[in-house]
């Protein structure tokens, strides 16, 4: 352990400081008073020993009131600069977009252009209030009301909720509008959703939150939804079928008109997952393949912030027979995470229509690119051409080398690790996305760690199963830390 590495109270010394305070104006438990206290208006001096505040006037009319703490605060003693050195250490062993290559199949983990940070951290917008009068916020308005026409523009829905404030969010409230459209029509024998086999785990999560039952539809050996197989499953008890295209698998489902038909044609509707609609920028919309609603991940498709809890926002979009039953207002309590909305504005201005289809075809051209430079090292289930992102099903040559080992291998040499595990459909499932931000250089700087690491497991799969080797943290029991979690020191 490197010497910074250690906790803050590790490098505690009795006696040694990082600041100087003036002497507080205040009594200690004995003596008498000191004077004025501070009011309930002013700040509580950091060096008063107790745990309540004074009512406003002195100690002497307020020493009733009085709460003492009966022990010392239990605070490390330490200079500035190790109080310096320790956190900024911790920052650097963080890992994220800004500081490598970050391939995390089905999330898009793309940089995020610091222009968007710039803009939404201009003075305009961080200096308004929620409960401004409604006169002194039409630029902000305003840029609900933009966003909501070129996201509209971009999928082929009619108009945007912002109401949501994360992707599973989004599709609850889709979900929302799904039951209220059929049960506006009376339909109420309406309370089953397809999923399919290779859906997101929000997807029949989320129709269970909502109340309703999932029906799974089974994919055919390609990958892509079995036609044949959903036909059965068709009838007047079926809400809708919620579906991403291209898949999780990385495929675009080449029957979706097909599909929009016969689930229309039974009375149902179409729900998309947004997931996964960053490779099909300015070049195929929702809307046109037959979708009613769907939610966008801003934070995946639109290059905001991702991961760490939030902020999050996942707008809903519908079509024409789908709007009247959008929520009024278009956006949460609070205008939701403004900040957020303005930074996913930002990005698609910044490209504009002609350049926005850019970022999907990049983005497949880079998961093709990895997908063939590696299929001689990986198993490659289903070897078509795909979109954003693929499976491997693990190393063509494991030697007992698991898809887990392959990951936590991938640390040692500077990369976040892939999905893994997921989708279900693959027993040692290593899903890959590249995104479009990431050069040609980064590309086979991975391809090439990728291909060391096949050629370890057949030299020495021992040492797989022990990795990582360099980080601060080795492997630990990650099932007992799911379901027994340490929260403290």
């Amino acid at each position: 352990m490197k010497y910074y590495d250690k906790l803050i109270f590790e490098l505690s010394k009795p006696g040694r400081t990082g600041y100087s305070l003036p002497a507080a104006a205040c009594p200690s438990e004995t003596s008498g008073c000191a004077g004025p206290l501070p009011s309930d208006d002013g700040p509580l001096p950091l060096t008063m020993p107790r745990v309540a505040r004074f009512p406003k006037g002195s100690c002497c009319q307020a020493a009733d009131s009085i709460v003492w703490r009966e022990a010392t605060l239990d605070l490390p003693e330490v200079s500035e600069v190790d109080v310096v050195r320790h956190y900024t250490n911790l920052s650097q062993m963080n890992f994220g977009v800004d500081t490598g290559f970050y391939p995390l199949g089905s999330c898009t983990m793309k940089y995020n252009p610091k222009i968007n940070e710039e803009i939404a951290n201009m003075p305009g917008f961080t200096g308004l209030h929620p409960l401004q009068p409604e006169a002194t916020v039409k630029g902000a308005l305003e840029i609900y009301a933009g966003l909501d026409k070129a996201l509209a523009a971009i999928t082929g829905m009619k108009h945007f909720t912002f109401l949501p404030c994360a992707g599973a969010h989004g599709e609850l409230t889709g979900l929302m509008l799904m039951r209220e459209y059929h049960m506006s029509r009376g339909d109420l024998a309406r309370t089953k959703v397809i999923v399919p086999d290779s859906a997101h785990g929000t997807n029949p999560a989320s129709a269970a939150v909502c109340g309703l039952e999932i029906v799974v539809v089974k994919s055919k050996a390609d990958g892509l939804v079995d036609v044949e197989a959903l036909k059965p499953l068709l009838g007047p008890d079926i809400a809708g079928i919620m579906m991403t295209n291209p898949n999780t698998l990385g495929l675009f489902e080449r029957d979706i008109k097909e599909i929009a038909k016969l689930v229309h044609d039974c009375g149902g509707l179409l729900y998309y997952d947004g997931a996964n609609m960053n490779p099909l920028l300015g070049m195929v919309r929702p809307g046109d393949m037959g979708f009613d609603i769907m939610h966008l991940n801003l934070h995946k498709t639109f290059s905001t912030p991702h991961g760490g809890g939030g902020p999050g926002s996942g707008p809903v979009g519908v079509s024409d027979k789908v709007v009247p039953f959008l929520h009024i207002p278009h956006v949460s309590g609070f205008h939701g995470n403004f900040g957020i909305m303005l930074r996913a504005y930002a990005y698609i201005l910044m490209l504009g229509r002609e350049h926005i289809k850019l970022a999907g075809k990049l983005a497949t051209l880079g998961a093709n690119y990895i997908k063939e430079s590696l299929k001689d090292c990986y198993k490659l289930p289903i070897p078509t051409v795909c979109k954003h992102e693929f499976v491997f099903d693990g190393l063509l040559e494991d030697n007992g080398v698991s898809t887990l080992d392959v990951a936590k291998r991938l640390l040692d040499y500077g990369f976040h690790a892939p999905t893994i595990y997921f989708p279900l459909l693959f027993h040692q499932a290593i899903m890959i996305e590249p995104t479009e931000t990431e050069s040609l250089e980064t590309l086979d700087a991975f391809i090439a760690v990728m291909r060391k690491i096949a050629e370890e497991a057949k030299a020495d799969p021992e040492m797989l199963h022990g990795a990582p080797h360099n980080t601060p943290i080795g492997r630990p029991d990650e099932t007992t830390a799911a379901r027994q979690p340490v929260l403290k020191a």
